[in-house]
């Protein structure tokens, strides 16, 4: 009797066991490359962030010039019309030629720069938008690989499947997230700048 239970060979794997560690593998595969393209929108979103808010500093500065130029025409246009002498009213009319030149430049020179910070704000809001579509990738690729190690341990079918039904919903938000998000979602467009005038010397 001892003999013969020696001679009992051990009970074969499941065969399905086989198919959780390639699917596995390749769900393993499937989140590496999504936290990779996760990764990369989250700094380009990041990036865009911070020029965004750098353009808008530069606009609100070319503002307060254009504010400060623009008072000061005003205050020699009151000088101006109060002052008899002919010398004086042409040296007057001078200085208000020259600051509502640069208010116009400024003006223009604004009108780019709002240009450039709203494409980068759409860019920051476009990279954000596509990288959530990766971070639910990942989190429901996780939850699968973990289901189905949970499947492999116990000997559960079940948890497999639910493993593999998870698994599919990451890969259909990671096919959404890659390929197919431009599609249905076209980038921003930078904008064309015209050319600049040439401030006063």
């Amino acid at each position: 009797m001892t003999e013969a239970k020696k001679d009992t060979p051990a009970p074969a794997p499941d065969a399905w066991t086989k198919w959780v560690a390639l699917s596995t593998t390749l769900l393993a595969v499937c989140a590496a490359f999504a936290t990779l393209k996760g990764g990369s929108f989250s700094t380009k979103t990041q990036l865009a962030t911070v020029s965004a808010s750098n353009k808008w500093a530069y606009y609100q500065a070319k503002s307060l010039k254009e504010t400060a130029r623009d008072t000061e025409s005003t205050i020699i246009k009151v000088i101006e019309a109060g002052t008899p002498a002919p010398e004086a009213k042409a040296i007057a009319r001078k200085a208000i030629d020259k600051a509502d030149e640069e208010i116009k430049r400024y003006k223009g020179e604004k009108a780019e720069i709002m240009k450039d910070a709203v494409y980068l704000d759409a860019e920051a809001a476009y990279s954000q938008a596509r990288g959530g579509n990766f971070g639910l990738a990942i989190m429901f690729l996780q939850i699968a690989i973990m289901l189905s190690a949970i499947a492999a341990l116990m000997k559960k079918q079940s948890f497999w499947i639910v493993g593999l039904c998870a698994g599919a919903i990451g890969v259909g938000f990671l096919t959404y997230a890659w390929p197919l998000y431009e599609k249905f979602n076209p980038p921003p467009v930078a904008p064309v700048h015209a050319e600049a005038p040439k401030a006063a010397k």
